[in-house]
């Protein structure tokens, strides 16, 4: 174990796999775990503080798009969505649920699960 009760990547991961029984990370899973991890670091930063944060990590993920190895691009949308999960317990969002809702249905546009809405308006 990592000094001062700290636990590296390798025993967080174990621990979650425990959790989940076959290694596998929920969302759910996940984003407990960053509240566990951070929530009291992000509520004294808040949701602008933090939002900054994401706009890095963004920028770190662009690059890597661009020129990163595969390693480096896994990395780097693992950033990207901890720090989206980061701002949802901070705005009190449930992240599974809302992604249920919008999404769990079909597409929130033309309400099939493989999309036929037209490309115009959408990058």
């Amino acid at each position: 174990m990592a000094p001062f009760g700290r636990q590296t990547m390798s025993e967080t991961h174990e621990a979650m796999a425990h959790q989940t029984g076959d290694g596998d990370i929920t969302f759910s899973d996940f984003q407990r775990l960053i509240r566990k991890m951070y929530f009291e670091k992000d509520i004294a930063r808040g949701v602008e503080g933090t939002f900054m944060w994401l706009i890095a990590e963004l920028g770190e993920l662009a690059e890597a798009l661009r020129s990163g190895s595969a390693e480096e691009k896994a990395e780097e949308f693992a950033d990207v969505v901890a720090w989206l999960t980061t701002i949802a317990n901070v705005s009190g969002v449930d992240l599974t649920a809302a992604i249920r809702k919008k999404y769990g249905h079909g597409c929130p546009g033309c309400g099939r699960f493989v999309c036929v809405c037209p490309d115009a308006g959408k990058p």
